[in-house]
């Protein structure tokens, strides 16, 4: 692509509508001072000092979708309980919409709280519950998916799977099935528990690890070689359009029709990695709905993946920033 190409691109990405599906949850984050040990236990003692909340799993690649200018619209199920309306009540203040949630008085919200004392995380403390959500809920979700993808445009739909029970191997064929009869891709991010349900999807995206420990193999070597048998193996399992892998470090494998592609990673300063597959996807998914190439697509998906571990804690890509960098090196 050359750069009006691209520039025209990443407009189009305005027109676009995504759906999401996932495991969604508040992440809290508590800052403090330590200065003593607790007299109670051999403990350091946290003097609080902020406190914040924030989206976080399926709901932070709504807001990469958003930050990219498409507009997201998210699938989940949360609990009847404080986290959920906190929940509830941060997706308002990002401006998005709640039609695609459903609320149990069976699930818990799941909230992550991180203790942070002098800089450094010194606790988690995690509220959840992730046995998968019973058949009632399960096909309540697919209802909900149901109604959105047949009674306006969706020109995408995310699987964004935290293994916390909402995102089943029911759900999963029920809503690639209906995708596939209405032409719509899926793109997957996934998960240990059901990583070979995904079967007949657009875009399979897992990160080396995840590969290795779904599959159940050892890669002794991270080249073209080792991934491209991987890749083949995988796919006499799942039968996915496009497999990306992303290698952290070694860049990204991208696979479509027999044909493989190992794109580098680019050198930059790495701050924290947190956050990057969900802006990989956000991104691959936004690329696939336009049908740009393979190649293209795991090119940008790269850019992008970099640009946001070059800052700290979970942030949302930059679209002037990642066309910038598109445009200085993929044009």
């Amino acid at each position: 692509m050359n750069k009006k190409q691209i520039q025209s691109l990443f407009e189009s990405f305005n027109r676009l509508n995504v759906l999401i599906i996932g495991d969604v949850m508040v992440d809290t984050y508590v800052w403090g001072n330590v200065n003593r040990i607790s007299p109670e236990a051999p403990v350091p003692i946290v003097a609080v000092t902020k406190k914040e909340s924030r989206l976080g799993g399926a709901a932070n690649v709504a807001l990469n979708i958003k930050a990219m200018e498409a507009t997201p619209i998210l699938c989940s199920v949360i609990g009847d309980d404080e986290n959920g309306k906190a929940f509830l009540n941060l997706l308002k203040q990002q401006d998005l919409t709640a039609k695609g949630i459903l609320i149990s008085k069976v699930r818990t919200t799941t909230c992550k709280t991180r203790i942070i004392g002098n800089k450094h995380q010194m606790l988690r403390v995690d509220e959840e519950v992730i046995d998968n959500t019973s058949v009632k809920i399960t096909n309540q979700l697919f209802a909900s998916v149901s109604k959105i993808i047949t009674s306006q445009k969706i020109d995408a739909i995310i699987f964004e799977d935290y293994d916390k029970g909402v995102i089943t191997p029911s759900l999963i064929q029920k809503v690639v099935e209906l995708a596939n009869k209405l032409g719509i891709p899926t793109t997957v991010d996934p998960k240990k528990n059901n990583f070979l349900s995904y079967k007949n999807v657009t875009l399979f995206k897992p990160n080396l690890r995840e590969l290795k420990e779904g599959l159940h193999i050892e890669i002794p070597h991270i080249n073209k070689a080792e991934l491209r048998k991987a890749v083949d193996i995988l796919n006499k399992k799942i039968a996915a359009k496009q497999v990306l892998i992303t290698l952290s470090e070694k860049g990204v494998f991208v696979s479509e029709a027999k044909k493989y592609f190992h794109l580098p990673a680019h050198i930059r300063s790495i701050a924290d990695v947190s956050g990057a597959g969900d802006t990989v996807i956000s991104v691959a998914t936004l690329c696939l709905a336009m049908k740009t190439s393979a190649e293209f697509l795991a090119a940008v998906s790269n850019l992008a993946g970099g640009l946001v571990c070059e800052k700290v804690g979970v942030v949302s890509i930059d679209k002037k920033q990642l066309l910038h960098e598109a445009v200085l090196n993929l044009a």
